[in-house]
């Protein structure tokens, strides 16, 4: 690694930190794009890991209550110095970064572009333990990678660069865990994930989908939810059991192409219809799964979305999609609605289709779609509801099961009335979704050997079993299905 820097370190250039000759076109773009994806830095205490020449540096330290920047090339820290040291709130050292210590809860941020990827595996864990112990509780990580191929055109005679996938940093990350167990009692932290995106500058200017981000927050770990069984977090927990790569697909496979949740297309068009969205406008899908009624918005009314769900798979796999595609109106990320910020007044419409149930605090998050919305925004949500209680112990079991935070249709309007949202119309949907399980039963005794062939017979019984059940939880009154509209004034 030190040959390979050497080899680009001669003159101290922003085009050798980014081994590309555009490299000040790039930077003039991607700077804010990835600056405006940090939590607030307002009297924070920082550290910028392979700072480089001070690309960031100069900016961070404008913020920041104190910045320490690290690089182990002598050139690179010797400009960063040279032209950021006048403030006096920034440190500068030279290290190789496996081999740094600073004291625990030393850092509210820990910034680092361009640099997990020249560690291996062992090297990249070792780190992320360390880097955990490092922040303070609630703490973030941000760090910005180049994944499956190299980006710059920098002539390189040998490369010792990793180029992972998202999903390898995804997994490696969040299973980090860390005790910190103290005479107050046991207490272990982890990685959850905020922020999984593109970097859209490189997508626009090279048409290229290999630069990802992430903002990660040091996190509890002490209390695993009980449906969560052995997964230390949520997102692994849909990953690995709920939306594996084979159960979602296999979830198109009966929904139709791009669409995992109930009635497909049918619906989705007859929900978006009742928008009336215009080319131009902005919109939020939250648990956008794998993008259908993304590409469908973007492509019948011209409206730039963007989609996000927890789901890595999900995401990744509508990414693929969006390659195809060629919609550059269409973006996604995977990210928690629970801990993402976007600015007041982002958007025109908040959608979101059989999500929300996956969220204790639906009242917070409701609260988070008023105030992303401009004036004038629509909110469309359908979710996952419930009759009064008592339930049946099948229901109830159903529920603990999979974890869900269940409320009636009326109860659920209540919410967003009590938020701020204006004209709600709180809809129960139960007998049109009845009646769309029945019709997609029928297609799946009509796709049978088809499905069995592409899947297997056991795919093919669980989703009928899993359907079966939902009619009778419906027929029951136990399972609802809700429909809701509000407007923002």
């Amino acid at each position: 690694m030190m040959e390979f820097w050497k080899e680009h370190s001669k003159f101290a250039t922003v085009e050798e930190m980014m081994l590309d000759s555009n490299a000040q076109e790039l930077t003039q773009h991607e700077l804010p794009e990835i600056l405006s994806m940090l939590p607030c830095l307002a009297g924070i205490d920082m550290l910028e890991l392979g700072a480089g020449i001070g690309r960031y540096t100069r900016h961070l330290i404008g913020k920041a209550r104190h910045v320490t920047a690290v690089d182990f090339m002598e050139k690179f820290v010797e400009k960063n110095r040279q032209d950021n040291s006048h403030r006096g709130n920034a440190e500068f050292i030279q290290a190789d970064v496996t081999k740094l210590e600073f004291p625990k809860h030393s850092f509210d941020l820990i910034f680092s572009n361009w640099l997990l990827m020249y560690l291996s595996d062992q090297e990249l864990r070792s780190l992320a333990e360390k880097m955990l112990g490092w922040l303070r509780p609630g703490g973030y990580l941000f760090f910005r990678e180049s994944c499956f191929h190299q980006s710059g055109d920098s002539k390189r005679d040998f490369n010792p660069t990793h180029y992972r996938t998202p999903a390898h940093y995804n997994h490696l990350m969040t299973s980090v865990v860390l005790d910190e167990s103290d005479k107050m009692g046991k207490k272990c932290y982890g990685f959850d994930m905020v922020l999984c995106k593109t970097v859209q500058t490189y997508i626009k200017m090279k048409k290229n989908q290999n630069q990802l981000c992430w903002l990660m927050q040091k996190s509890r770990r002490d209390v695993v939810e009980q449906h969560q069984g052995s997964f230390t977090t949520f997102q692994q927990f849909l990953d690995n059991q709920q939306y594996t790569r084979r159960g979602i697909l296999r979830y198109e496979k009966m929904f139709g192409s791009g669409y995992v949740s109930t009635g497909g297309p049918s619906t989705t068009k007859e929900f978006v219809d009742m928008l009336n969205l215009t080319a131009g406008q902005k919109v939020l899908d939250v648990g956008c799964g794998i993008g259908g009624g993304d590409f469908y918005m973007a492509k019948t009314f011209g409206v730039e979305v963007l989609g996000m769900d927890l789901s890595s798979n999900m995401v990744e796999i509508a990414m693929e999609r969006a390659v195809k595609e060629k919609l550059p109106l269409v973006q996604f990320e995977v990210s928690d609605a629970t801990k993402r910020r976007f600015p007041e007044a982002t958007f025109d419409v908040v959608y979101s289709r059989d999500t929300i149930l996956h969220i204790s605090d639906k009242r917070d998050l409701f609260t988070k779609f008023y105030s992303w919305l401009k004036p004038g925004g629509k909110l469309l949500i359908s979710d996952y509801c419930c009759g009064e209680k008592p339930w049946s112990p099948v229901f109830q079991e159903y529920v603990n099961q999979r974890g869900y935070i269940l409320y009636t249709p009326q109860r659920y309007g209540q919410f967003l009335s009590e938020v701020g949202f204006t004209n709600v119309k709180a809809l129960d949907r139960t007998e049109q979704f009845i009646q769309v399980i029945k019709s997609e039963l029928q297609r799946a005794e009509e796709m049978k050997e088809e499905f069995i062939q592409e899947f297997s017979k056991e795919d093919y019984d669980a989703i009928v079993n899993g359907w079966t059940e939902k009619l009778q939880r419906c027929e029951t009154g136990d399972q609802r299905w809700g429909l809701f509209y509000a407007t923002k004034d």
